[in-house]
């Protein structure tokens, strides 16, 4: 079952790149006390996600902070190597990339996409979810395209 508003975000092990490499972190630590926004890609270096879901993020994460939010992270079942060369490759200084390889956090969230007919396994939704210490404030998930995930759904939300 899909995470709706008004729901707890369940708590979930992922993968950071610290300043001597790859950390376990527990999400519901990260948004604690905090206004923070999690969106969720299919994949690092895929085309929609590079070209159209993640530069608006990039080019109104000051407009985010501005409107209340805290922390901009986003999540991808890639692992945090490929995250961090995303990350640097589009000059998403801004966002902190986290890492779910096994897919584990993505599934207790309910918003996991089957892609194994690209040969791509199972992927995460593409998503935009706001959270007040870790309560869930606004979900807009894509099957197709951006737009319920887009920066600016999350700015008219704010």
């Amino acid at each position: 079952m899909m995470i709706r508003v008004g729901d707890l975000v369940p708590d979930g092990d992922l993968t950071a790149m610290g300043d001597l490499g790859p950390e376990q972190v527990s999400f519901r630590a990260l948004a604690r006390n905090r206004k923070v926004l999690l969106i969720g890609v299919e994949g690092a270096f895929t085309p929609n996600c590079t070209s159209q879901h993640l530069p608006g993020y990039i080019t109104h994460a000051d407009a985010l902070q501005n409107k209340g939010i805290d922390k901009i992270f986003c999540l991808s079942m890639n692992d945090i190597f490929v995250m961090t060369a995303w990350s640097e490759a589009t000059n998403a200084s801004a966002i902190k990339m986290l890492a779910d390889g096994n897919g584990d956090f993505t599934q207790s969230l309910g918003l996991t996409l089957d892609n194994r007919v690209w040969g791509m396994g199972i992927r995460t939704k593409r998503f935009a979810m706001i959270l007040d210490d870790g309560m869930v404030h606004m979900i807009g998930v894509d099957d197709v395209g951006v737009s319920a995930s887009s920066v600016d759904s999350v700015l008219s939300a704010l």
